[in-house]
């Protein structure tokens, strides 16, 4: 049995409406996340 390690690999970055920064990641694996910025301090969604 192997073991997965996800790798985040950023596919974007973005401006939501309400002027948060949005960071969209991916592993190979196909999961996906994404994280805003607020302030200079990162909330995971």
């Amino acid at each position: 049995m192997t073991e997965h390690v996800h790798v985040r690999q950023v596919q974007g970055l973005g401006v939501s409406d309400d002027g948060l920064l949005v960071e969209e990641s991916r592993c190979r694996c196909g999961a996906t996340w994404t994280r805003t910025y607020e302030a200079g301090s990162p909330e995971q969604e």
